[in-house]
């Protein structure tokens, strides 16, 4: 079946309007698609319902609605209800539609849609993101996309709206395992940003001075240049919720199980995480790492 996507022809469906959806949803608006949403808190439908958009009181009337349809919501649970559920986008869909979720969420999940999808003539495509807040908001994602490189191919003029690095990972689930390659690279690498920024507090340094000489080095990182000033600033609002990174290194651990792989350092991020959470922390940032860390070597990270 041929999939045709054109702002101004194609109806979307946007599921899920939290910390990124809200900004990813807007963004095809502001590029001329029609949009139908739906979000379990609807005040937080406001804006786009200011902008043009249609709600809906469920996933499945979402779809009934739409032709290609969005999601973005919390865990993996979440996705299983909003998509496969008696409410859900699968059971509004008719032949030719296209489901995405671009959830962070279980590669096994993403191949039990697609399958279901299949079964009643639907196009489903895994496509988590990468970029967090800011990256929605200025639509410069990372998406890694798992799905039939035709229907993937006919999505680029929503990709392009709200993404910059696109790119197709392979079939179904492909995804959803590329995300978890992301996601261990962020998790290791957010301790080494937490531990440096505490070193250089504890030897008397100008933290802003510091970054001017490692941000832009052979150190320097995408959280380190996004999260640093914030921890620097104490500034633990997210961009990306503690509870949803703790679920995603969770899901990638169960992945490097079933592929046999001992992954120490994602293993020990998830602990401490773990323990961040357990301190309160679960709907901060995830630069909130800072606080445990600190806490660890009796430092007072917000009093210092």
């Amino acid at each position: 079946m041929a999939v045709k996507v054109a702002p101004g022809e194609t109806k979307i469906g946007w599921i899920g309007l939290g910390v990124m959806g809200s900004s990813m949803c807007g963004h095809l608006i502001d590029n001329g698609f029609a949009a139908t949403v739906y979000t379990r808190t609807k005040s937080k439908a406001d804006a786009l319902l200011a902008k043009g958009a249609t709600w809906a009181a469920t996933p499945q009337a979402v779809a009934q609605q739409s032709d290609v349809i969005f999601s973005i919501v919390g865990f993996p649970s979440d996705v299983r209800d909003v998509m496969l559920g008696d409410e859900g986008a699968l059971a509004g869909s008719k032949s030719g539609n296209v489901l995405v979720d671009m959830t962070t969420s279980e590669p096994s999940l993403a191949i039990e849609i697609a399958d279901a999808a299949q079964a009643q003539g639907v196009h489903s495509i895994d496509a988590p993101v990468s970029g967090g807040d800011v990256g929605a908001k200025e639509a410069r994602l990372s998406i890694m996309i798992g799905g039939d490189k035709d229907v993937v191919d006919a999505l680029q003029p929503c990709w392009e709206a709200m993404g910059k690095t696109i790119v197709h990972q392979g079939g179904a689930g492909a995804g959803q395992h590329t995300k978890m390659v992301n996601q261990t690279l962020i998790a290791s690498n957010m301790i080494g940003v937490c531990e440096a920024l505490l070193y250089a507090h504890k030897a008397g340094l100008d933290l802003e001075t510091v970054m001017q000489s490692v941000a832009s080095g052979a150190a320097g990182s995408w959280s380190l240049s996004n999260l640093g000033p914030r921890i620097i600033s104490n500034n633990f609002d997210p961009g990306f919720f503690v509870e949803h990174f703790i679920k995603d290194m969770g899901i990638a651990l169960d992945e490097a199980k079933k592929l046999g792989l001992c992954l120490p350092g994602l293993a020990l991020s998830h602990q401490l995480y773990v323990a961040l959470k357990a301190q309160g922390h679960g709907r901060d940032g995830t630069h909130a790492l800072q606080l445990a860390i600190a806490s660890l070597a009796g430092v007072d990270w917000q009093g210092r």
